[in-house]
């Protein structure tokens, strides 16, 4: 007969994903993540296989929070300009904090493109918000809030491309106040 897991699983993938968010993979062996997580070897393995498992569970749960919910910024804002600017900004303060990056961008830059299984994961979230972004400027375009000399894909595309080298900036020089002006320049290229 089967054991019932003693432990809240998506706590153990919250915990876990911010210990790879300030270690890295590589870095972060499986003693320390039993160790933090106050989980046995055993444990951990019967609940996600490998630390492979581990992994992808924790850069699916920083989907589903941060990715999503910096999707959600765009919603809120009333005009692209002022959407995007938000999603800018809440992205490098997250990103800065901690110096830690983004959790998937880290994870594009330490694994791929050998590990697959995180390349679609961070293909998928890159998609995403490439596609939100669009759906952004497409209705800015349609109400004239865009020049007509833009394709709201490609500018979509290098708003993807700017915040994904912001974020690794992020890391670099974790100061929210040093990169803002940078937003500036990216919103200014939306007219």
């Amino acid at each position: 007969m089967a054991r019932t897991r003693g432990f809240d699983t998506e706590a153990v993938v919250a915990r876990a994903m911010e210990l790879f968010w300030a270690r890295g993979y590589e870095a972060t062996s499986i003693r320390d993540l039993t160790h933090h997580l106050g989980l046995g070897q055993g444990s951990l393995y019967a609940a996600f296989g490998d630390k492979d498992g581990l992994y992808r569970a924790a850069l699916e749960h920083y989907r589903t929070t941060y990715a999503t919910a910096a999707l959600r910024t765009l919603e809120r804002e009333g005009d692209a300009r002022a959407a995007i600017r938000a999603l800018l900004l809440e992205r490098v303060r997250i990103a800065a904090e901690g110096g830690r990056g983004c959790l998937l961008i880290n994870a594009a830059t330490e694994r791929l493109p050998q590990d697959r299984p995180t390349r679609r994961i961070v293909r998928d979230v890159l998609d995403a918000n490439q596609e939100a972004l669009a759906g952004l400027l497409r209705a800015a375009a349609e109400r004239g809030e865009l020049s007509p000399r833009h394709d709201p894909e490609t500018l979509a595309a290098f708003l993807v491309t700017f915040l994904n080298g912001l974020l690794v900036s992020a890391k670099v020089t974790p100061d929210v106040r040093a990169l803002e002006p940078l937003v500036e320049v990216a919103v200014a290229a939306i007219e």
